[in-house]
């Protein structure tokens, strides 16, 4: 998959095209995506989508922001499974936000990516003060030579997939419900980085995994099973958040401590697949309070495992 920075002044040659943040790729995305890549493969054109960085949101609001489901290495290996040929990543900024809905559609979707034919969600507005609409792209494509065509919400048991319901879900710790509207257990993907070396020094040392973004999408300790390390998954316990015990500095951090691995991993990129939730953080009094319950948290992981020998995400319970 190619990925580019921008949107070129000139097409090189038509395309059929989607547009959104695509934050986390769940399966209401992966449904459009398979329009969008079936739909090239019938006219031989490629598949191409427009997303943004940062967020709209981020950039209008960042402290009001969601978290991130994924950041944007993550999302682009996920449309590249996905079967996308190619990946415009436009920077959101003021000259893009107050850029009227026609420029958008003159500069950036007909001059910039030659769309030939375009699928958008149900609730797509784009443009200054969000004045476009499916209505405004239907009109446009029909006097200058494009199709429109607008994705329905998905529903999963009743319920409309959207990222905002993952984030309420891994909110809840209800990881099985994640997994059903991702079609996939939840995951961090990042490079294993030096911290304090603390957890070698109580006797269960971590892989701590870089995190990109400063408010995770949840918290808490987790059995998860951890992909990079070898032909198989490891698994392991994780803890995701901002170590109260140990530090007041606020920024969150992923440490894993990865079972029967005795391994150098230093600068590996792993994959995290948090599959249950054991417990929120708390602040003990004492590292050695904090040690026995860290203990406890490999000891309950464990079991877990050992009565899910085949795992996927499952509720709590």
């Amino acid at each position: 998959m190619q990925v580019l920075r921008g949107v070129p002044p000139h097409a090189a040659q038509s395309s059929v095209l989607t547009i959104g943040n695509f934050d986390g790729v769940h399966r209401g995305h992966q449904a459009l995506l398979r329009l969008l890549t079936d739909k090239a493969r019938a006219l031989a054109l490629p598949a191409v989508v427009l997303t943004f960085e940062p967020h709209p949101r981020e950039f209008f609001s960042p402290a009001d922001a969601p978290a991130r489901l994924s950041n944007l290495r993550e999302k682009l290996l996920l449309l590249a499974a996905a079967g996308v040929d190619r990946v415009h990543v436009c920077r959101f900024d003021a000259r893009l936000a107050a850029q009227s809905a026609q420029a958008f559609v003159d500069d950036i979707l007909l001059g910039g990516l030659g769309v030939r034919h375009l699928f958008i969600g149900d609730d797509f507005r784009f443009g200054a003060r969000r004045q476009g609409d499916f209505a405004m792209l239907v009109e446009a494509g029909a006097r200058r030579g494009f199709t429109v065509e607008s994705m329905h919400t998905l529903d999963v048991e009743g319920e409309r997939v959207s990222s905002s319901a993952v984030r309420a879900a891994l909110a809840e710790g209800d990881m099985a419900h994640a997994a059903r509207l991702l079609g996939r257990p939840y995951s961090i993907a990042g490079r294993v980085i030096h911290g304090d070396k603390l957890g070698r020094t109580l006797g269960y040392p971590t892989a701590n995994i870089q995190m990109k973004h400063r408010k995770p999408a949840l918290s808490g300790v987790y059995a998860v099973t951890v992909e990079g390390l070898g032909e198989h998954p490891v698994r392991g316990v994780a803890s995701v958040g901002v170590r109260p015990t140990v530090t007041d500095a606020g920024r969150p951090t992923l440490e894993v401590h990865l079972f029967d691995w005795q391994q150098d991993c230093y600068g590996a990129h792993l994959r995290v697949h948090f599959l249950h939730k054991q417990r929120d953080q708390v602040r003990y009094a004492s590292l050695d309070a904090l040690t026995a319950q860290i203990v406890r948290d490999a000891d309950q992981a464990r079991a877990w495992f050992a009565a899910n020998p085949n795992p996927t995400a499952t509720s709590q319970g």
